[in-house]
């Protein structure tokens, strides 16, 4: 792996403190309240730095939005020998819930981020092309692992299953969360919900794109 030098390293400091600094003032005071002029003042650095790592104002709140894209292939492509994409995806969401992960959404400050998508129009709107990214490169990722032809429905209707799994996922912890509830609890309650959603897929889906023994 390639070591990170000074100058990327700096650039991934100021990206971050810049988001930092946003995403407090929209917890504090709502996304469509604060503006990029105060950001860039909050963060001491100015308009255009912000545009320059933020192309768009929702990217400062949803700024982990190329990881959300890539999460669920990442997961598939990683699968281990014998086992398949759908067992791939609910090991790996299995782990994140049993770790306490922030990935999906079991932190103190869960309830707050939600809050502040659901009263802004344009993060709601981002959020859902995230997901449609989401989605369709997942469904390429299925295709390339699998060889599938072009018109197989295959991949796409594999894909479907997987994200309807993670979303409703998170929907069920973020749901829990909002209630102020215990961490323990809204994720011993999320693995039943796993274990549930599971017994709901067919063999079919649960089988597809095993990766052979040995590779």
């Amino acid at each position: 792996m390639a070591t990170e030098g000074l100058r990327e390293r700096k650039k991934r400091q100021t990206r971050q403190h810049i988001s930092d600094v946003a995403t407090g003032l929209f917890l504090e005071r709502g996304f469509d309240a604060v503006t990029i002029a105060e950001i860039a003042r909050a963060a001491d650095v100015s308009v255009n730095t912000v545009y320059n790592y933020f192309p768009a104002k929702e990217d400062l709140f949803l700024d982990r939005g190329e990881d959300v894209v890539d999460r669920l292939s990442r997961y598939v492509r990683g699968r281990r020998p014998g086992e398949s994409a759908a067992g791939a995806v609910l090991r790996e969401l299995r782990a994140a819930v049993v770790g306490h992960s922030p990935t999906v959404g079991l932190f103190a400050g869960w309830a707050d981020f939600v809050r502040v998508i659901t009263d802004a129009h344009a993060l709601r709107s981002r959020l859902w092309a995230i997901q449609q990214e989401a989605l369709a490169d997942l469904t390429a990722t299925l295709a390339a692992e699998t060889a599938a032809e072009d018109r197989d429905p295959m991949p796409t209707l594999v894909a479907g299953q997987l994200s309807w799994i993670h979303g409703t996922l998170m929907a069920w912890i973020g749901t829990g969360m909002a209630e102020g509830r215990d961490i323990p609890e809204v994720a011993r309650e999320a693995l039943g919900l796993l274990d549930e959603m599971e017994d709901l897929l067919g063999e079919k889906v649960l089988r597809y794109a095993e990766r052979a023994p040995g590779r």
